[in-house]
């Protein structure tokens, strides 16, 4: 398969092509300046007679308007609007300035989604007429050029990286544990025979191969259909007319093998994700962390509770989150519209179906009930009910709370009260159903992720009834509260015999007392910061404190990040830099090593693909292709297999290639470039690969296959 690698070597401030209707308002958009503590961004705007406000979504961080007469206004944590004193007017070539906190280093941190309030009162649609590049944005600003890795290290890397061996017919991504090759030929399509077998570790599998069947014994039922999906859908391809006979021996080294994503901040239908499950069982996953509920929406129906996605599931223009929450992240304004990712949910039947079809292809769904953090999305909604019903059964704030505190992602009112007893309704209400949907799905529910991370300082201060909860019980502080809040859930769930999963959070600095009751009702602890130092490591001190610890590490497992700095590359980097050869080293016995006199153990991996960035299947696709794959690897194998570099041409040469059968889009690692002796020389990672270039936006040019001595004379 031949890749087309694109390299943009000059752009310019490129208009977008589009039909826009007479006397729409338009936008256009550049990064003005971008200096180390804070940005300018430039907003123009035309026919904009009747408009009242600009409103737009930006990942959030402070913002004020320069000029006299304009203002911004942050509706909520992400969605703004501009205001200017010749909205209204017949004026062209309105130019608002905005100073922002921190510059801007990503497609993904500037403004999107435009739309605007009239005068009177309705939502206009806004066409973005133009908008900076982001290459253009770098190659204006020496800083950020700096931070953006140099084509020639990007050169190096890739003659180091092509170097690797090509794969066999057997070498495939997780690795097999034992292959033996036997006498003979194998004919796909030859009879496949299947058997039970004793095994000590119950997801054993082997796979006999002769000339004349198939073999494929396994210690259960589904170890036995992993062994045929090995088979039938990574060994043989279209192109597979016979393979080598042989013996395979395989098993993993973790019974939890997983990737959390989240559906909540931008929605994937669930067709998408059926997409994505059979994906992960294709790369011998087992675990889906259903990340369903969050601050920005929720996303999935519950009997007797409509307002969770009535109100929780839409998005639009709103200052007050009563009928639906505001336009974060993607949308039009308007909350029946029906786009991609900003509105919708995962109907009762949807879900079930969902759920029994991934447990036919060995994958368990955990879905996440985020709290008491992470809950905005939960909390309006039953506001809602209550302001419109006077139904406060399932109400989780109290009037008067003067609290005042500030979440990472910048919000001041996304918090369950663990002093009211609304919460705990709510909770179990919600467990219920979800249990409940479970039962007529004929599937085994093996846990709900309570989420339980982030709760800020100054949490709860205000609450009279928290006040008096810690008053009652001797507590001191938002930790302590909290604590009781996991203790009290923690009960909850024993009675109805559902483990208990959560981040780090939920378990890391508690007292002894504490982990003797909580500690046998967790099903597993999220580690995703532990430090290396060992007196530091959550991860360790979560399994000495009798708890199963998931390795969740941001800095090789979370997919939302970032595979290299560069200014058109789509994802987050506050926690560093992630592509495969990143998550292939993240072994979790260097993570967390431990001495032999632990509680608990290491139960596994987990991947996370947070979506503030994602705005279709396209984008969510990418993040996690070819990215999983080294965790993959290293959920099965705890051991070293591939090198960096039999790994990146066994990717290059076989995976992107059965990805794009699968119709699933993946992430291109970048051709590298150097100048040397007056002539450009460009390389790309893989094998048998095209390199096109454009100069002044000209049509491509074809420079050929060589991967070492591609060149152009300059």
């Amino acid at each position: 398969m031949k890749f087309k690698s694109r390299l943009i070597l000059a752009s310019s401030f490129i208009p977008l092509f589009m039909t826009v209707a007479a006397n729409q308002p338009t936008v256009s958009w550049k990064l003005f300046t971008n200096e180390d503590g804070q940005c300018i961004e430039r907003f123009i705007v035309n026919h904009a007679d009747s408009v009242s406000r600009l409103c737009f979504t930006q990942l959030p961080r402070p913002m004020k308007a320069i000029s006299e007469g304009d203002s911004i206004v942050e509706i909520n944590a992400g969605y703004y609007y501009l205001t200017s004193a010749d909205f209204g007017t017949n004026k062209d070539d309105i130019i608002i300035d905005v100073e922002c906190e921190w510059p801007l280093r990503s497609i993904s941190e500037g403004p999107e989604a435009f739309h605007a309030l009239s005068k009177d009162g309705s939502i206009i649609p806004v066409a973005l007429f133009k908008k900076q590049s982001m290459i253009e944005a770098a190659l204006n600003d020496e800083k950020w050029m700096k931070w953006v890795i140099p084509a020639d290290s990007i050169y190096r890397l890739n003659e180091k990286i092509a170097k690797g061996k090509a794969p066999g017919p057997f070498d495939i991504a997780p690795s097999f544990k034992k292959i033996k090759l036997t006498e003979g030929t194998y004919t796909p399509g030859s009879p496949v025979k299947t058997a039970l077998i004793q095994h000590e570790n119950p997801e054993y599998y082997k796979i006999t191969l002769t000339p004349e069947f198939a073999l494929i014994e396994g210690a259960s039922k589904k170890a036995v259909k992993m062994g045929v999906r090995m088979l039938e859908r990574r060994l043989i391809t279209t192109d597979t007319k016979s393979l080598p006979c042989v013996v395979i021996e395989d098993w993993p080294d973790y019974p939890y093998r997983g990737l959390m994503i989240d559906i909540a901040r931008n929605f994937q239908t669930p067709e998408t994700m059926r997409h994505i499950a059979d994906l992960m069982a294709d790369y011998r996953f087992n675990r889906l962390h259903f990340h369903i509920t969050d601050d920005e929406a929720w996303r999935l129906e519950i009997r007797d509770l409509p307002e969770l996605t009535d109100i929780g599931a839409k998005r639009g223009y709103t200052t007050d989150s009563r009928d639906f929450l505001p336009d974060i992240f993607a949308g039009t304004g308007d909350p029946n519209n029906n786009l991609p990712t900003a509105n919708g949910h995962f109907t009762r039947q949807e879900f079930i179906d969902f759920i029994k079809y991934c447990d036919s292809i060995g994958i368990s769904v955990i879905p996440e009930i985020e709290s008491p953090g992470h809950a905005r999305a939960a909390i309006k909604s039953m506001e809602s009910r209550y302001l419109k019903t006077g139904d406060d059964t399932f109400r989780m704030i109290e009037d008067g709370d003067s609290s005042q505190y500030t979440t990472a992602q910048l919000y001041h009112d996304n918090l369950m009260n663990p002093a009211l007893e609304g919460t705990y309704r709510f909770i179990g209400k919600v467990v219920d159903e979800i249990a409940s949907m479970y039962k007529d799905a004929g599937v085994e529910l093996i846990g709900i992720h309570l989420g339980g991370d982030e709760v800020p300082e100054g949490a709860w201060d205000g609450s009279h009834s928290a006040n008096e909860m810690s008053e009652k019980f001797g507590l001191e502080g938002r930790h302590a509260l909290q604590g009781e809040y996991v203790k009290r859930i923690s009960r909850m769930m024993k009675e109805r015999g559902i483990p208990l999963y959560g981040w780090q959070d939920i378990c890391t600095d508690y007292d002894d007392a504490f982990h003797a009751e909580v500690a046998p009702t967790i099903g597993g602890m999220n580690c995703w910061v532990s430090p290396h130092t060992i007196e530091d490591n959550v991860a360790i001190k979560g399994v000495k404190a009798g708890y199963p610890v998931i390795i969740s590490n941001v800095d090789y497992f979370y997919m939302d990040m970032l595979y290299t700095p560069h200014p058109e590359e789509k994802g987050l980097f506050w926690g560093g830099f992630t592509d495969e050869l990143q998550t292939l080293s993240g072994y979790p016995d260097i993570i967390c090593p431990l001495d032999g006199s632990e509680k608990g153990k290491v139960v596994g991996v987990s991947g996370q693909l947070f979506a503030e960035t994602i705005r279709n299947r396209e984008d969510m696709e990418r993040l996690l292709f070819p990215k999983c794959l080294g965790l993959a690897e290293r959920g099965w194998n705890n051991s070293p297999t591939y090198s960096e570099e039999d790994f990146n041409i066994l990717i290059g040469t076989k995976e992107l290639a059965r990805l794009t059968n699968t119709g699933t889009e993946w992430h291109l690692r970048q051709p590298g470039i150097k100048i040397e002796n007056g002539k450009i020389f460009m390389n790309s990672p893989y094998p048998d690969t095209e390199i096109h270039y454009e100069l002044n936006g000209l049509n491509p040019a074809l420079i050929g296959s060589s991967i070492y001595m591609s060149h152009i004379n300059i």
